[in-house]
């Protein structure tokens, strides 16, 4: 049986939904109860919004204007996220919704109003909002994870629990933002693959890893099979990833329980290596 769709309503004859008037719990589960626990929906004046850094630095002017208009037609389904400073509010989430609505002059908004949360918890509302859309740049989220990093002195591994994603991608996402700053440009002008720059990272420092930088810098090099012809063609030597120290491993072999006649064997060949017999 065909399923059956309602008939086509034009953009004049749509109505406009105020998420105000209908707010329900629905809304509430949509986000984070976790990090939003504790915010009082209210509907806030967009020029008593303040903008700081956020996480996301990436905007597609076309892309905004469409969901400027999408705004206008259907109102705005998820509320602004915004921290009372005072007799202010600060946007902590939504800067594409609030640019948006900015174009299209609108004049207030729903909001998530949080009170009393410190500078640590506020960044991981950021991260989790933006974690969760496929546009964030990689760019955008080392930077987050790095000042994430400074302000908080807390280990790769706490923020693994923190913001919730693996140890080797917050391990990545911190190298990445150390790099260069011209290069982290050039990686979200041209869209460049994050290993391109990871790869280059690792090379050594002389003349040949200049000049790949600069093709890097002009979107010549945007992948990283590319990175990997243009190292081949040069004859670059990739740094050979350092094998476990032997003292470490016998040690950890000490560690356990040497009744096995197995370790007991295990930890003589390796005292063998260590000795170079």
């Amino acid at each position: 049986m065909a399923k059956e769709f309602s008939a086509r309503v034009s953009k004049k004859e749509r109505k406009v939904v105020s998420i105000t008037t209908n707010i329900d719990e629905k809304i509430l589960r949509s986000n984070d109860q976790k990090l939003l626990r504790g915010a009082q929906l209210d509907t806030i004046p967009l020029d008593h919004i303040m903008v700081r850094d956020q996480v996301r630095t990436k905007f597609n002017d076309e892309s905004l204007r469409e969901l400027g208009e999408n705004i206008k037609v259907n109102g705005l389904i998820q509320p602004l996220v915004i921290h009372r400073e005072g007799n202010k509010f600060v946007l902590i989430c939504g800067e594409r919704r609030f640019r948006a609505m900015t174009l299209i002059s609108m004049k207030e908004a729903p909001c998530f109003i949080l009170e009393n949360k410190s500078k640590e918890e506020l960044m991981a509302i950021q991260f989790s909002e933006n974690q969760a859309r496929e546009d964030l740049h990689y760019i955008d989220q080392a930077d987050s994870i790095y000042g994430y990093q400074k302000l908080t002195g807390t280990s790769e591994r706490k923020i693994t629990a923190a913001l919730g994603i693996s140890k080797s991608e917050v391990h990545r996402c911190l190298q990445i933002a150390k790099l260069p700053k011209d290069i982290k440009e050039a990686a979200k002008k041209y869209d460049i693959e994050k290993y391109v720059l990871l790869e280059w990272n690792e090379l050594p420092k002389n003349v040949y890893r200049d000049e790949l930088k600069g093709k890097i810098l002009s979107g010549t090099i945007t992948k990283r099979l590319q990175l990997s012809r243009q190292v081949s063609t040069l004859k670059i030597e990739k740094p050979t990833k350092a094998k476990d120290d032997s003292v470490e491993k016998l040690m950890k072999v000490l560690k356990t329980q040497m009744k096995d006649p197995k370790l007991q064997a295990k930890a003589k060949e390796m005292m063998k290596e260590l000795i170079g017999t």
